[in-house]
């Protein structure tokens, strides 16, 4: 079968909305957050709208209420991370998950496959574990989630200990290789539906701090707080460590690796998936696509906070394959 690239845009007539089954279109209700969180309360203010917010610029309000978004949306009681590991915002990453759905279902005459059979690999878990968090409650997926970073999988293996509904759902396992990205969390014989991630974006710790200083000002200009000097880069408000930042090559580098060992398991994957920060990085990906042969790939746009992302999909599966799959493994 020939290689087929298609851009497939998101059907919204405002590019910046989030996606129609996201839950957090609307503005978000302080009030009844703080109902499921009373924790919250201490971080509302009111901005200069003279509406009710938090100080985005401060880590500890960030936290907080990603604690009462995942507790009132997603019915997870308990939620921590250690400061400095990646604090994501929660809207964004539901919007990946619903295009994941959307993803299969155009392989399923557009019904979503859900359930245990659903089997999602997240590459680069974090400690925080919502993918998998919002994957599972939406869609009852299966998901692992895999990470170079010890205290991030011991952060992980906390919040599903401590989520009975995350219990026998969600597992995750330690990447000994800072190289190595599938290679040695992929069992043999393992199969997955759907495998997701979040690269890291900076080729360097140089680069890395002056985008957050960039993003620190944004955030400080759409805030009341009357902060002047940025905050150090362990205690800014979206936090990240280094494998969650910066690696050689960039986004684009570790993308382009990922596509080159997706080969090895060009058969036990439906949909290879990674989110592309920079649109520019999409030839790149497009060409070592093109060279290792996938026959599908897709490039979806979505919207991620502010702005518009996009993720890139690829898979290996033939006509008899993709037929084969569905009939086993999507049909409850």
């Amino acid at each position: 079968m020939a290689h087929k690239s298609k851009h497939t845009k998101g059907k919204r007539s405002n590019k910046l909305e989030l996606h129609p089954r996201n839950p957090h279109r609307a503005r978000y209700d302080f009030a009844l957050l703080a109902d499921s969180c009373p924790e919250l309360s201490h971080y509302i203010q009111l901005n200069k709208y003279g509406n009710e917010s938090i100080d985005f610029a401060d880590p500890n309000a960030v936290k907080t209420l990603n604690r009462a978004l995942l507790n009132h949306f997603y019915g997870v009681a308990f939620w921590d991370i250690p400061m400095g590991f990646l604090c994501p915002p929660i809207p964004g990453r539901a919007d990946y998950i619903h295009y994941l759905a959307d993803l299969l279902a155009s392989s399923h005459e557009g019904v979503i496959p859900r359930g245990k059979n659903i089997k999602v690999l997240d590459v680069g878990v974090g400690a925080n574990c919502v993918y998998p968090i919002v994957g599972h409650q939406e869609y009852g997926w299966q998901f692992v989630g895999s990470d170079v970073n010890p205290i991030a999988v011991a952060t992980c293996s906390t919040i599903i200990k401590s989520n009975a509904c995350l219990k026998n759902a969600v597992s995750v396992r330690q990447q000994a290789s800072e190289k190595a990205i599938f290679d040695g969390v992929w069992q043999t014989d393992e199969r997955f539906d759907l495998t997701l991630c979040n690269p890291p974006f900076h080729t360097s710790e140089s680069a890395m701090l002056e985008e957050s200083q960039r993003k620190w000002r944004g955030v400080k200009g759409a805030s009341n707080t009357a902060r002047t000097t940025p905050p150090q880069k362990t205690t800014l408000n979206f936090g990240g460590t280094a494998p969650e930042l910066w690696c050689d090559g960039g986004e684009a580098g570790f993308i382009v690796r990922m596509v080159k060992e997706s080969t090895r398991y060009r058969d036990q994957c439906f949909w290879f998936t990674s989110l592309v920060a920079r649109q520019s990085n999409l030839d790149t990906i497009q060409k070592a696509l093109k060279n290792v042969g996938a026959r599908q790939v897709k490039v979806i746009e979505m919207a991620q906070g502010q702005k518009i992302s996009r993720f890139v999909a690829w898979s290996f599966l033939a006509d008899d394959q993709i037929d084969y799959w569905r009939d086993q493994y999507w049909q409850s």
